[in-house]
């Protein structure tokens, strides 16, 4: 079995083909630094530039399932120009890889899955949302992956699978968020965000990887939240990782007006609170290694570190 992954090379990519690798199944992945690809037997890379619609179409040979990761970070300062980008790097990987499966021959793929987000909920510290809730928000995020999602749905016009990924905060020691809150919590020097009480809906990398593959395995269709079972506070999360840390929290909370300030709207991935219900990817039969925020700080984290 073979897989084309776009993003390969982000964290979430490296993870999924680490699994990938482990279970014998062959990558493929598209880049658009022609530096970065390499052409091994279980590995092989392939040009594409989404912003021009150009992509190497030898990528799709002997590929059963595509997992769409491409976007641009969500992590830079929200300026006109990058907002712009943050949905275009989004819809036009999208638009690209259908305009590619249009040029050949797509009866061998059973399955496609995209990546998409949790922002598409609305902020609230008292909803408990699932895959079914209108969204109804103006909000940059939620726009964001309603186009994105909007983009994935398309390729239902082919005659695979289509299943879209709506990732929470992603726990992983070699990059995202973790390392970031981490960093001056284990020098004394980290505190909540706000008030502290926003929920964070979480996973651990190693589930996120497996929701992706399980998705595949089981050709499912439409949208599932990846998340772990019990979501935690703002407070609760940066509590728990100086615990792991074996650090103390000496600092008071810093306030929603001075990371507005400093971050401007993206502020709002600080401060937006999500509590978001994994129910649906349980019933198909997926069952999570880390349900608990604690063994999975634990899994990166000691406190002799």
């Amino acid at each position: 079995m073979n897989i084309l992954i776009t993003g390969a090379t982000g964290l979430i990519g490296q993870e999924i083909v680490a699994a990938c690798h482990a279970n014998n199944i062959g990558v493929n992945y598209l880049t658009t630094s022609k530096s970065k690809i390499v052409h091994e037997k279980n590995y092989k890379g392939f040009y594409w530039n989404p912003s021009v619609s150009e992509i190497d179409v030898n990528c799709f040979e002997n590929v059963s399932a595509i997992i769409n990761l491409a976007g641009a970070s969500i992590s830079k300062r929200w300026t006109s120009s990058y907002k712009k980008k943050i949905i275009s790097s989004r819809v036009s990987s999208l638009e690209t890889l259908y305009k590619g499966l249009t040029k050949v021959d797509s009866s061998a793929i059973e399955s496609f899955v995209s990546a998409s987000a949790i922002g598409i909920y609305p902020s609230s510290l008292s909803k408990f949302y699932s895959e079914d809730e209108e969204v109804k928000s103006d909000d940059f995020l939620s726009e964001v992956v309603s186009v994105w999602e909007a983009a994935a749905d398309k390729f239902q016009s082919f005659n695979f699978s289509v299943s879209k990924i709506r990732v929470g905060l992603v726990l992983s020691n070699k990059g995202g968020a973790l390392p970031e809150m981490a960093r001056p919590i284990k020098y004394f020097v980290g505190s909540p965000f706000g008030s502290g009480k926003q929920w964070q809906s979480w996973i651990h990398i190693k589930d996120l990887a497996g929701i992706f593959l399980f998705a595949i395995e089981n050709e499912l269709n439409g949208a599932y939240n990846a998340v772990a079972s019990n979501p935690v506070t703002n407070k609760k999360l940066v509590d728990k990782i100086a615990e792991s840390l074996g650090s103390n929290i000496l600092l008071p909370k810093v306030p929603a007006f001075v990371l507005k300030a400093i971050l401007g709207q993206m502020s709002s991935i600080l401060l937006s609170s999500q509590r978001v219900s994994n129910k649906k990817i349980i019933g198909e039969g997926f069952t999570f290694a880390f349900d608990n925020v604690g063994s999975a700080l634990e899994s990166f984290y000691s406190k002799k570190d």
